[in-house]
């Protein structure tokens, strides 16, 4: 019995295109048949640099940036570098009229050393450092969020001239996110105890309220419902402290698809949502409009990146189970992939549903990629959706026009991982 005979029921489907839902809006087959992003045919930049590798498509990135602007013109985007940040990244969102948002020691240097302005960088307090609270305070970074008496306290303590304040809080929103993390001060008692703490404090100066309601959000309702409680807290601290905060932060979490079919945030959506909920809550409240911000991250970067693998060995069980080997020894932070597809060529006759994971077996890129019956080691795996919250370790390369470069060696220090 050959393969194909042994695979005879797998014919009825094959690879005959690129799925929109996950790959960059550029991604297309060229006429032998390889995958092209960004102009460049991804085994192009396989033979160059090696793989494990992640390409990262600069146009898509500009096109999304752009795109959250234009569908909320009021709102200040601010990008969570948390999802990717390297100098070109940086550069690129600024470039386009971003902010920045940074939640570590690496983030924040990293976003200095690419010379990103200080007054558009949004810290986030929670874990950092009494040692990093000071350089930022020092460089004059825009605004630090706080979600603890302990965080405004170690800030104060560190800050030697006036430095605008967030209070990040929970508004109590039941979320459709599987990755809820809702720190910060419960919206009630413990926010106010929290507000009379910080404007009790000379040198902190509380301009607004940030709330983070999960990740991987689809439905924009619970953005509504957190406005009309953040809205109504505002008003209680004009009430209470004669004190208007101008600044509403709503937070990142917007979903994106990594398998086609998978909900994801539909953007115009939640800007008419948003618009809407800030006209009734000011209206009932009596109180004025607040600046609005934004914290996208893998909305911006991740159907932009697309990660390269070699394919070691193919096993065929007697069970009629394939298993494939890959070049990787790193852990997705975003679990199963289904739009694992072969980049060197174009697959066109009968495909199998396979196991693929890294060399060590522990590390499970996909259960149920559908892939080549006559799949070969050395043959060339692309990943889509991959520019966000990955290993730090992989490789990253940039596309565009037809030209590529690396961005970030395989090196584990943010630090140190630029490639210029």
């Amino acid at each position: 019995m050959t393969l194909v005979d042994f695979f005879a029921p797998t014919r009825s489907g094959t690879a005959a295109h690129l799925d929109s839902a996950v790959w960059p809006s550029d991604a297309k087959y060229d006429n032998e048949g390889r995958i092209i992003v960004g102009g460049v045919a991804l085994a192009d930049i396989a033979e160059t640099y090696g793989t494990a590798a992640r390409v990262l498509d600069e146009r898509e990135v500009r096109q999304r940036c752009r795109a959250y602007r234009k569908t909320f013109p009021e709102a200040e985007i601010a990008y969570a570098a948390t999802a990717l940040l390297v100098g070109a990244v940086a550069d690129w969102i600024t470039d386009e009229g971003l902010s920045m948002v940074v939640c570590s020691p690496g983030e924040l240097i990293a976003a200095f050393d690419a010379g990103v302005d200080p007054r558009r960088i949004i810290l986030h307090a929670k874990g950092v450092s009494r040692e990093t609270l000071e350089i930022a305070a020092a460089r004059r970074v825009g605004r630090i969020v706080v979600g603890s008496l302990a965080e405004i306290d170690l800030l104060a303590a560190v800050a030697t001239r006036p430095q605008r304040v967030l209070l990040r809080v929970s508004p109590g929103i039941e979320r459709d996110s599987a990755q809820d993390n809702p720190a910060g001060f419960a919206l009630g008692a413990a926010t106010a105890t929290a507000v009379a703490h910080v404007l009790g404090t000379p040198m902190l100066d509380l301009i607004g309220l940030h709330c983070h309601l999960g990740s991987q959000i689809y439905n924009p309702d619970h953005y509504g419902e957190a406005i009309r409680r953040m809205v109504a807290e505002m008003a209680l601290v004009r009430h209470d402290h004669d004190r208007i905060l101008t600044d509403l932060d709503l937070g990142g979490g917007h979903a994106i698809a990594y398998r086609n079919g998978d909900a994801e945030m539909n953007l115009p959506e939640l800007s008419a949502i948003i618009e809407d909920a800030l006209d009734a809550a000011c209206a009932r409240q009596h109180f004025p409009r607040p600046n609005v911000a934004l914290e996208p991250g893998r909305g911006i970067v991740a159907r932009a990146g697309v990660t390269l693998y070699r394919v070691l060995s193919v096993k065929y069980s007697d069970g009629g189970h394939v298993s494939v080997v890959i070049d990787s020894e790193t852990r997705s932070r975003t679990g199963n992939f289904a739009g694992v597809v072969v980049a060197n060529r174009r697959a066109a006759g009968p495909l199998v549903t396979a196991t693929v994971a890294g060399r060590a077996g522990d590390v499970i890129l996909a259960t149920d990629a559908r892939l080549p019956v006559d799949l070969r080691p050395g043959e060339l795996l692309a990943v889509p959706c991959t520019g966000a919250y990955q290993h730090a370790r992989t490789r990253v390369v940039a596309v565009r026009e037809g030209h590529y470069a690396q961005l970030v060696r395989r090196e584990p220090d943010l630090l140190d991982r630029d490639a210029s």
